[in-house]
């Protein structure tokens, strides 16, 4: 199979809109709702969730934007991809493919990372829970790299705008549990008239966290494995070496040559705005003084629910007017929304006010998120597709991560009103970048790029 090439033309029409609603009714589509589920769930748990149970067992800010540097685990996910792409599994991959196995372990990692976090207690094993949650993300982050493959080999290019929507609607709903869900089991779980942070009532809520990742493991057992590409052998460890670990990348910058840094700076930064906001969102839920009830169903259901809406949008908005003209939407509407924040931190504990900016942000958020996954899609080439795809999801999240670390530090000195303002500014540059992206497609043929149309901003 020819590797893709940015000067490659594919003009076939855009679908009409029945035929593109069908899409998600197919098999592929559905199963990628239920893994997506999967992928969703360990997020939240050691990061969002997991800093609002930190405040509250009274951790200092500084501490818990530290302690969201675990997350840097989905940054660096590059680093074994290639591994996770091309390395078998005893036994595991000749009973279930190399993909569904590679999935089947890391998802097994992830239920034995959140026993562990349900266990022991922040206020009394900081580094234990840390420790825990690395392994988490670790694991999370190997899962998400043979679930990307899977998808991108489960169907066509021009499905993989539906899938990238059925994943994101699996993850968004697994983001209700692993959010509304888990404040729901532990507010129910504390014992009446006790102390704030009860550690019992957490426990028991991980423990159900950890239990409902049986979704995806029993959706990879019933799963087909993708058509398997037959890989030549290699003729000695230097030649495998190359293969797996150096000709994934080098492929990709062969292909796009020096447009490849301007590719890969907006995969940097596109999501910045969202990503270093989102480390202090519930920590400001609770400083605001809002309950567990009113974070639960206002952030973690209903704006799900605004955020699938979003992402519904926006996969239908990317087939019929092109990635890129999304992904600009998107990054507006993201940046702007925090700003939306910054007001809510001037009027206090206000329930109305919460919903608003919540439907707005979230709405953003999800149409973004649909268009950006097709975007990155449309980036790979399927003979390296976990190696390569893992390489630009992980770039999204390296630097908004590492700066996220430090939202608490800047918190405590500037407060959340500054906080909120500086990270929309922060989405200025991604603008000028889905622009001059835009036209760089244009210039180099791509009118129909998969999985959607990426075509040049007029």
């Amino acid at each position: 199979m020819s590797d893709k090439s940015p000067t490659q033309p594919q003009t076939s029409p855009a679908p009409g809109w029945i035929a593109s609603l069908k899409v998600y009714a197919e098999p592929p589509t559905l199963r990628m709702l239920a893994l997506g589920f999967s992928a969703g769930l360990p997020l939240l748990l050691v990061l969002g969730t997991l800093s609002f149970r930190l405040r509250e067992a009274g951790i200092d800010l500084a501490t818990i934007g530290y302690l969201s540097w675990v997350g840097l685990a989905y940054a660096f996910k590059w680093a074994w991809a290639p591994l996770v792409d091309r390395l078998p599994l005893p036994l595991l991959t000749r009973l279930l493919g190399r993909r569904r196995s590679w999935l089947l372990v890391s998802q097994a990692a992830i239920v034995a990372g959140l026993v562990g976090m349900a266990w022991f207690d922040p206020s009394v094993d900081r580094t234990l829970v840390a420790l825990c949650a690395l392994g988490v993300a670790f694991a999370s982050a190997t899962q998400d790299i043979a679930l990307d493959a899977f998808r991108i080999e489960s169907a066509d290019a021009n499905r993989q705008g539906a899938l990238a929507a059925a994943y994101q609607t699996g993850y968004r709903l697994a983001m209700i549990w692993a959010g509304a869900g888990v404040f729901w089991i532990a507010a129910r779980a504390e014992v009446p008239g006790g102390v704030t942070y009860q550690h019992e009532a957490w426990r028991f809520a991980y423990l159900v966290m950890a239990g409902s990742m049986a979704v995806g493991i029993l959706t990879v057992l019933l799963s087909p494995e993708p058509i398997r590409r037959v890989l030549p052998p290699a003729r000695d460890a230097a030649q495998w070496l190359r293969e797996t670990l150096v000709e994934p990348f080098a492929e990709f910058l062969r292909r796009y040559g020096s447009q490849a840094v301007l590719v890969l700076s907006l995969i940097a930064v596109y999501r910045i705005s969202d990503v270093v906001m989102g480390i202090m969102a519930n920590p400001f839920y609770s400083d605001m003084g809002f309950t567990k009830t009113e974070v639960a169903n206002i952030t973690k259901v209903y704006g799900v629910v605004m955020t699938l809406l979003g992402t519904f949008i926006g996969g239908l908005m990317a087939m019929r007017l092109g990635v890129m003209r999304v992904m600009m939407l998107g990054a507006l509407l993201s940046a702007g929304s925090n700003l939306l924040f910054a007001w809510l931190g001037s009027r206090g504990h206000d329930v109305p006010a919460l919903m608003l900016v919540i439907s707005a942000d979230n709405l953003a958020s999800g149409i973004a998120s649909a268009a950006f996954i097709a975007y990155l899609s449309s980036l790979t080439n399927v003979n390296y597709s976990a190696t390569q795809y893992a390489l630009f999801s992980s770039m999204m999240l390296l630097l908004p991560k590492w700066l996220a670390g430090f939202s608490g530090k800047f918190v405590e000195q500037f407060g959340y009103g500054n906080f909120f303002t500086v990270t929309a500014c922060l989405g200025v540059p991604v603008l000028l970048l889905v622009w001059f992206a835009s036209r760089m497609h244009a210039a180099a043929g791509n009118t129909q790029a998969p999985p959607a149309r990426v075509e040049a901003i007029s």
